[in-house]
Order: C-alpha cells, then structure tokens, then sequence
C-alpha cells in the first residue's frame, strides 16, 4: 500500500519524506488555506515547492465546478510539474472532465466520494486515482470502510485499474484497516503514519536494554 501524506505543510512533508515512507502527497483548498497559502501564484509557488520534496504524485485540486473551468484549471496545473494528478470533485462535470483528462493521457483523482456507485463512475470515466473520505463516513455513523471493501470488490470484478486511494483517514487503525481490505493508497495526517510506530512494549524493550548495558559500560 502507498502512503501518502495528506497536507499542505511544507515541514510535515518533509518529516514524512524523511522517514522513507513517503510515496506522494494529497492536498485541497482547506489545507491550503489552513497554511495560509492563497492567491493562485502562490498557490502554484507551494505545489512546486511540494513537488521538490516529494518523488511521487501531487494531487492538486482544481477549483471550478464547470467543465470548462475544471479543464482550463487542470491544464493549467500538470503544466507545474510532472508529478501533479489533477484534483478533480465528484459531479456530474467533474466526470466529464475526467474523461476528457484520460483522453489526453493527464492523470487524475476524483475527490469526495462517498458511495460505490460514484467510484464506479469515476472509474469507467478512467480516473487514476478514487478517494472515498472513510473518516468523513465515519463522522455520520457510516461505516467507511466498508465503503472500501465494496469499491475494491467491484474494481476487482471489472479490472479497473482505478487505484482506491483511501482519503479522510484518522488514526493508525483506518491504515490498518485499509491495508486488510486492500486499498491501494491511503492518504493521511503524519501523525497517523507515526503512530504506526509506536508500542509501549518496543519503548520498554528499549528502555531495559539501555539501562542494562549501562550498568556494564557506564
């Protein structure tokens, strides 16, 4: 399973990148905005600073809701960098759009899904990549990995090459989870991938080995 890291916080992605795990990075307007990144030259200044870090895909997002918006935007973003999948929402346009992007060989991720029947959509329109928000699932008392399984089932039913990039993850159990049922991504904050290697027991393991080696070296 990739691990992509899901800000826009130039530090964390570094921190992640660091560590070794790092296979891309996913990002949205609200993040952007959370590190208070606006204006669309600063904007496409931070993707750019993002892609220097990174080895793998960039997701950025487009902001129109239009067809034409949607590509206008698109194009103008895979013109950043090599590494930029364009981000594109689930509506009716944005699947237009992602069609049309597949059709002229750019990669993309279709964004804010949250139910089967709208991953299969993207998938026959040819999206790289399909991110159901399990967290958000979870949120109204839905089960957001079960949206995963079933999404993976269908995939696998058609061979759709569709990669299941499971966003909106929330802690070390939703990685898990998703590396059970198969996701083929997920995308989260660093402090769940960190959590990932904690255990109390490898700190007191930790901890009895340097103390006894200090009673023999000190």
């Amino acid at each position: 399973m990739k691990f992509f890291i899901d800000t826009a916080s130039l530090k964390d992605i570094q921190d992640a990148q660091d560590l070794g795990v790092l296979d891309g990075v996913t990002t949205n307007p609200s993040l952007m905005a959370k590190e208070g990144i606006g204006g669309a030259e600063n904007v496409n200044n931070h993707y750019k600073a993002i892609c220097e870090i990174v080895d793998g895909d960039v997701s950025a997002e487009v902001i129109s809701t239009d067809f034409e918006g949607i590509v206008r935007e698109g194009e103008a973003l895979v013109k950043l960098h090599e590494q930029i999948v364009v981000k594109v929402p689930m509506i009716p346009e944005g699947i237009k759009a992602i069609k049309y992007f597949t059709e002229k060989g750019i990669r993309t991720n279709c964004t804010l899904v949250f139910s089967a029947g709208q991953a299969l959509l993207a998938a026959k329109a040819g999206a790289t990549y399909v991110s159901p928000f399990i967290g958000r699932l979870d949120d109204i008392s839905t089960d957001g990995l079960q949206l995963i399984e079933d999404i993976r089932l269908i995939f696998d039913n058609y061979g759709y090459p569709t990669q299941i990039l499971a966003a909106s993850v929330r802690h070390p159990m939703h990685i898990l989870e998703c590396a059970k049922i198969g996701a083929d991504v997920m995308t989260g904050p660093l402090s769940a991938i960190m959590a990932l290697a904690k255990h109390p027991l490898t700190d007191s393991g930790l901890a009895k080995f340097l103390a006894d080696h200090a009673k023999v070296n000190g």
